[in-house]
């Protein structure tokens, strides 16, 4: 079991993230589980799914953030959890992304309006970021899914 592990900015070279396990197949049940009242499984078996290619569409460009902090947990994005990002998706407005700012990263929904880009959490605590210019603040991803332990 090998992971590709890439660097998180150029400019930072002693950080790292690791990309989900490439290869790597788990068993799916191949009926739905009931999350409210529960229903007579009709079938037991099982296929494998890769979850790389599960979590994303573009596995070679998608990689795995550890989430800090609570400003987006009225997205359900909670600390400890895992972010999936995609590098290759356009991110649009309404998107949760994952941008750097002020020599920071940040996960937060991309909010697109005539005068500039805002970063909206999804937290009242937290105001909004501006990003006016390039320099301002530069969108590293979309966040594609999540993963928690429980």
């Amino acid at each position: 079991m090998e992971a590709a592990i890439i660097p998180l900015h150029p400019v930072e070279e002693n950080r790292f993230l690791v990309i989900i396990n490439q290869g790597q197949s788990l068993p799916l049940f191949t009926t739905t589980v009931q999350a409210g009242f529960p229903s007579p499984a009709s079938d037991y078996s099982a296929e494998p799914i890769d979850l790389n290619t599960y979590a994303s569409t573009h596995p070679g460009s998608t990689f795995l953030v550890k989430v800090m902090g609570d400003s987006m947990i009225g997205a359900h994005i909670m600390p400890g959890d895992l972010a999936i990002v995609n590098r290759d998706l356009r991110a649009t407005s309404g998107m949760v992304v994952l941008a750097f700012v002020e020599g920071g990263y940040t996960i937060k929904r991309l909010q697109v309006k005539k005068d500039a880009a805002y970063l909206m959490s999804e937290n009242e605590k937290y105001p909004p970021i501006k990003i006016d210019s390039p320099e301002g603040g530069l969108i590293w991803g979309v966040v594609v899914g999540i993963h928690r332990k429980f």
